[in-house]
């Protein structure tokens, strides 16, 4: 579990089949072998460190679902360690299981803080709400806007210095992981939905049958 707050920017060193190699000299100060970090907003578990660098495995399904495959060396990636019983919780509840992609669109100035402007896939859309949390690469932010493909953030400062989010040309594609409580809350009802309309044909279909 984790916050979508970022403790480092690191950078890849060796992106191969399956594996990367990061550069993190700080998430590593107290690591372990095992312990998961997410890797713009990716749960992976560290496989091996050495010196202040760390590697990671990687299976298909995370390259289908997220951005990590088109990492090279000399790119900069959000980290943040799993977060424990006694952190806060500055952010929002993230796991870390990215649900798909989306694209950076545009950015807008709006005093000090930045509007940047984002694609999403419409099953990703269907869970997100203005004012609602989004984990866009692993960094937990909020939705001030929302349109028919896609929807919008405002950076801070500290967010725009302290992340890879302005790395990102128009096009280049996010990671996005949608609010846990929401897709919990729409899957519920979907399948309530389902068995309601069950029923209902299920009667229909007796009471036709007792007036033949």
């Amino acid at each position: 579990m984790f916050t979508g707050i970022i403790e480092e920017v690191g950078e890849i060193t060796e992106a191969a089949e399956g594996l990367l190699r990061i550069s993190a000299p700080m998430i590593l100060e107290d690591a372990n072998l095992g312990d998961s970090i997410a890797i713009n907003g990716v749960d992976l578990t560290v496989t091996h460190i050495e010196s202040s660098q760390f590697l990671a495995n990687l299976m298909p399904e995370t390259y289908r679902r997220s951005n990590l495959g088109e990492l090279q060396a000399g790119d900069r990636v959000n980290l943040e360690r799993s977060v424990r019983p006694i952190d806060r919780l500055s952010g929002h509840l993230v796991r870390g299981v990215v649900e798909g992609r989306g694209a950076f669109r545009s950015t807008r100035p709006e005093s000090e803080a930045l509007v940047v402007y984002y694609d999403a896939p419409a099953e990703l859309l269907r869970h997100m709400i203005v004012k609602g949390p989004i984990c866009i690469d692993g960094v937990s932010l909020t939705i001030i806007e929302k349109d028919a493909t896609g929807f919008a953030v405002s950076l801070v400062q500290y967010t725009q210095q302290h992340t890879n989010l302005l790395d990102r040309q128009p096009g280049d594609a996010v990671n996005l992981e949608t609010d846990i409580l929401a897709r919990y809350v729409d899957e519920l009802l979907e399948t309530k939905i389902d068995q309601l309309l069950e029923e209902r044909l299920g009667a229909l279909q007796t009471t036709r049958g007792e007036a033949q």
